[in-house]
C-alpha cells in the first residue's frame, strides 16, 4: 500500500452551532485521482476548505504527508503544503487582474499567488513558465490578457497555473466545467484526461455534481450528502444508483459507456448532468 498524500479522521466540523461536515474519515495515495461528488451543500467546498487549511475542524485530525518538513510556524507548515497543491477554482478566476496575462498568471503560481508582483524576474522561471504553457496548450496565450480569454483558455492557463506550483502532490479542480458550453466542456475534460494519462500529477481531485464531468481517469468516488459520507473508494463500487439517489434525494438509475457516465430519473436522462431541480 502506497503512504498516503493526505488523511482525514474523524473530521467534524461545526460553525454558529451548524454542523457542516460530520465524522468524515477520508485518505488519498499516491496514483488516486478522486471525484467528490455532491449536491449543493453537501460538503463539497468545506472538505476542500479543511485539506487547505482554511477551514479548522472542530473534531478529528488531518495529516499531510510533507507538513513535518516546516518548523518555522504553524501558519509557515500550511503554506508550505499549500504549495504542494495546483487548485483550480472559480474563486481564483474573479481574483485575477483583467490585465494580467498568461505567463504572469503561470508565474504567479510558482510563488502561490494570485497575480504575479515579483520585482526582479527570475529567467529559469519565465523559461519554465514558457514550458507550462506550451504543455497546457497555451503557448499562444503568452501574451495575452485575462480579460481577452475565453473562459476554456482560462480553464488550461489556471492548470498550468497549478501545475507551476513546487513539489506539487495533488491537483484540485473545483467545479472545473462550470461556464463552458458543452463542446468547451468536452475539450477540456479530454485534455484533463490526457495530463492524467501522461502521468503530469500525482493524484488529482475532482469536484462536481455532473456525473458526466467524471473522466476515465479517475478511479476512486467520495459521496457527499449533508456533511457526511455517503460512499467512498474504487469508482466502480462507490459510484453507482443506490449511493446516487440518496446523495440527491431523487430515484436515480446511473449508467456508464465507454468510462463515462449518465444518469436518469425513471426513463428520463436528468438535465445538468445530474443536478436534480
Amino acid at each position: 500500500m502506497a503512504a498516503p498524500v493526505f488523511e482525514m479522521e474523524n473530521v467534524t466540523v461545526r460553525r454558529n452551532g451548524k454542523e457542516i461536515l460530520n465524522d468524515v474519515t477520508w485518505s488519498v495515495e499516491k496514483g488516486q485521482h478522486w471525484v467528490i461528488l455532491g449536491g449543493n451543500g453537501s460538503g463539497k467546498t468545506s472538505i476542500l476548505n479543511v485539506l487547505m487549511g482554511y477551514l479548522t475542524p472542530t473534531e478529528g485530525e488531518v495529516e499531510m504527508r510533507g507538513r513535518e518538513d516546516a518548523v518555522n510556524s504553524a501558519t509557515q507548515e500550511w503554506d508550505d503544503w499549500r504549495k504542494r497543491i495546483g487548485f483550480v477554482s472559480s474563486s481564483i478566476s474573479q481574483l485575477i487582474d483583467p490585465a494580467e496575462t498568461g505567463l504572469d498568471i503561470v508565474l504567479a503560481g510558482r510563488h502561490a499567488m494570485v497575480n504575479y508582483w515579483q520585482q526582479e524576474e527570475d529567467p529559469k522561471e519565465i523559461k519554465l513558465a514558457e514550458k507550462t504553457l506550451a504543455k497546457v496548450n497555451c503557448g499562444e496565450l503568452r501574451d495575452q490578457s485575462w480579460a481577452t480569454m475565453s473562459q476554456g483558455e482560462r480553464q488550461r492557463v489556471l492548470i498550468g497555473r497549478a501545475l507551476m506550483a513546487p513539489n506539487m502532490d495533488m491537483l484540485i479542480l473545483d467545479e472545473p466545467c462550470a461556464g463552458l458550453d458543452p463542446v468547451a466542456r468536452e475539450h477540456f475534460l479530454g485534455f484533463v484526461e490526457e495530463l492524467t494519462e501522461k502521468g503530469t500529477f500525482r493524484c488529482l481531485l475532482m469536484v462536481t455534481h455532473h456525473v458526466e464531468e467524471i473522466i476515465p481517469s479517475i478511479t476512486h468516488a467520495l459521496v457527499l450528502k449533508e456533511g457526511g459520507v455517503i460512499a467512498q473508494g474504487e469508482k466502480r463500487r462507490a459510484l453507482n444508483s443506490l449511493s446516487l439517489s440518496r446523495a440527491f434525494n431523487s430515484e436515480l438509475k446511473l449508467r456508464s459507456r465507454l468510462g463515462r457516465y449518465r444518469l436518469y430519473y425513471g426513463d428520463e436522462f436528468v438535465p445538468e448532468g445530474g443536478q436534480v431541480v
